[in-house]
């Protein structure tokens, strides 16, 4: 199938023809009333001649030598109300036409050019033309294959030239348009081959020319989709592979998570105050960890599972995170929690000792950081009820957020710290959707400071 540019060059000529076409028709038809008006004007001047001459002044050969000039058989004039027959070359025969160059409408010059192109046998026509001074009008009567002979010397030499000018339009159009939309095109569509070839390489993407017109629109959009399609890819291909690492390791995992509950077990039997304050924290944090494993990583499946919500208080939980980040034993930071004792929460325990944990630790991580210069290293959990909704906050006095992570912040792998996961905060987003909640970064604030909020049930 030819390509793009073979059909232009192809639909370019046949346009530049069909335009000739247009001009061709009006134009027979003006080359053949000039060439008419041409034998009446010369007729008209031999029978002036004729007619001034002295009666048998004017040999016989001469006569019959300026008709044949004229190209007619006879010639005739009207003139002073009487029509004269000056000369006859011979007899004429049947006329079989009569035209009238006086009174003829473009339509109808038209009609009797195409006419005379086309017809198949010798004629002989009677022409009518205007005359000059006292004559009313000339008439003569000739053959018309001659005329019909210059007609088609006429349109050869048009249509010879037609095909030029198509021929060097066509040219012309053809390098305009390869250069300006064939070509990019191309480009375009290479550019697309190539990548589906290889989506995952951002390398392949197109280069935008820098051109404003809607090629260069197209360029910079597809370059834009093909970068992003291929860091998506990137992503999937790295939660797939962590999926199938987390499948193999889980089996393992469980069955060290149930030894370390049979050993948390004996540490409840111990009498020491300490042993006795934490063992059942860490027996907690063990089946959390426990159900986790089982459930294979729930966040590398398509959802989590619906909350098993119920009313609860809130400050134990903030608490907890005390003993399970070891914030109790590190001097470096201060963990304070600003929650009213018999503030209550509707949601499911194991979701929301996840979400704080995903934002504290978050906090923690950044507050550990050697690299960080503040003097003052402080973790704050706050938490009011406002009606049917409880809001809850954690800041941290680090060093905030960059803009540039802002945007995909709360998506899978979009860390702020490096070598981060960036699942903690995906996760947590997740979970607190899933109680109809919403989790946002609060602006204007020193450090980072997150806000979610969990309403009660309807009817809770």
């Amino acid at each position: 199938m030819p390509g793009i540019s073979a059909r232009l060059l192809v639909l370019t000529i046949c346009f530049v023809m069909l335009a000739e076409v247009f001009v061709y028709v009006p134009s027979i038809a003006n080359f053949r009333r000039n060439w008419l008006n041409d034998r009446i004007q010369v007729a008209q001047v031999a029978a002036l001649v004729l007619d001034a001459a002295p009666a048998g002044a004017v040999p016989v050969d001469l006569e019959r030598r300026l008709v044949a000039q004229v190209g007619a058989l006879s010639v005739a004039v009207r003139s002073g109300g009487a029509r004269r027959l000056l000369a006859v070359t011979d007899m004429p025969p049947t006329v079989q036409k009569d035209v009238d160059l006086r009174d003829s409408s473009p339509v109808r010059l038209i009609y009797n050019a195409f006419e005379t192109l086309f017809s198949a046998q010798p004629r002989y026509v009677r022409i009518v033309g205007p005359g000059m001074d006292s004559v009313e009008f000339v008439e003569i009567v000739l053959d018309e294959t001659p005329l019909r002979d210059a007609m088609l010397r006429y349109s050869i030499n048009i249509l010879v030239l037609s095909l030029i000018i198509s021929l060097f339009s066509a040219v012309l159009v053809y390098a305009a348009l390869h250069l300006s939309i064939v070509g990019p095109v191309r480009r375009l569509t290479s550019s697309i081959i190539g990548f589906g070839a290889n989506p995952e390489d951002a390398e392949g993407a197109i280069r935008p020319s820098g051109r404003r017109d809607e090629i260069g629109i197209a360029e910079q959009a597809l370059s834009a989709m093909q970068v992003t399609l291929a860091r998506e890819l990137r992503e999937k291909k790295h939660l797939a592979a962590l999926g199938l690492a987390v499948s193999k390791i889980n089996h393992d995992l469980r069955n060290m998570l149930s030894s370390a509950q049979l050993l948390s077990d004996r540490l409840s039997e111990v009498g020491d105050p300490t042993v006795q304050r934490l063992a059942p924290r860490i027996v907690a944090a063990l089946d959390r960890a426990v159900a986790l494993c089982r459930a294979t990583l729930t966040y590398g499946r398509a959802t989590e599972r619906a909350p098993e919500r119920r009313r609860q208080r809130l400050a134990p939980q903030v608490e907890e995170l005390r003993d399970i980040l070891g914030l109790a034993d590190d001097e470096r930071i201060t963990f304070e929690t600003q929650v009213p004792p018999g503030l209550e929460i509707d949601a499911d325990p194991e979701h929301l000792s996840r979400i704080l944990l995903n934002l504290v630790r978050n906090a923690q991580q950044i507050l550990q950081d050697p690299d960080f210069p503040g003097p003052e290293r402080r973790i704050v959990v706050t938490a009011r009820r406002d009606g049917r909704i409880v809001t809850v906050e954690v800041a941290d006095t680090g060093p905030g957020l960059p803009a540039s992570v802002r945007e995909h912040l709360f998506e899978a792998f979009s860390s702020a710290r490096p070598g981060g996961t960036g699942l903690g905060l995906a996760i947590a987003a997740e979970l607190v959707a899933a109680h109809g909640g919403a989790l946002t970064l609060v602006d204007g604030t020193e450090g980072a400071r997150f806000r979610f909020t969990i309403p009660n049930r309807n009817g809770g």
